[in-house]
């Protein structure tokens, strides 16, 4: 099975443009972080090794500490798919984090966005 190509991405060329995406909207840096914190149980230090070594998808999803509990409670589409009927898991991944990010520029408050935990 051929991979996807967003899985060999650089996580840290995409994080700019989650930052962007945020703050057209308002929304700031540090929302951005907490969101990657609250999905992926990465903290601060962790979140910036993983940009300095310019991890790809899946690597920075197969280091992370610990994917959030609550993940089954992000629902909906992203582009184009329901992220709850996605079977690959690390694609699943990937769209659980741009939902998050696309219901925070669209203005959603922190306390839903992290499914109120």
């Amino acid at each position: 099975m051929e991979k996807h190509r967003i899985y060999t991405t650089s996580f840290a060329s995409v994080y700019p443009l989650y930052i962007q995406k945020a703050e057209k909207k308002g929304r700031t840096k540090l929302e951005v972080d907490e969101i990657i914190y609250w999905l992926t149980g990465y903290n601060k230090k962790g979140l910036e090794e993983q940009l300095d070594k310019k991890n790809d998808f899946e690597t920075f999803f197969a280091q992370a500490p610990q994917m959030n509990p609550n993940v089954s409670q992000i629902t909906g589409v992203i582009c184009g798919y329901r992220v709850e009927e996605i079977k690959d898991k690390l694609m699943q991944k990937i769209r659980y984090l741009d939902k998050l990010i696309d219901e925070l520029a669209k203005g959603k408050k922190m306390d839903k966005i992290l499914r109120g935990t």
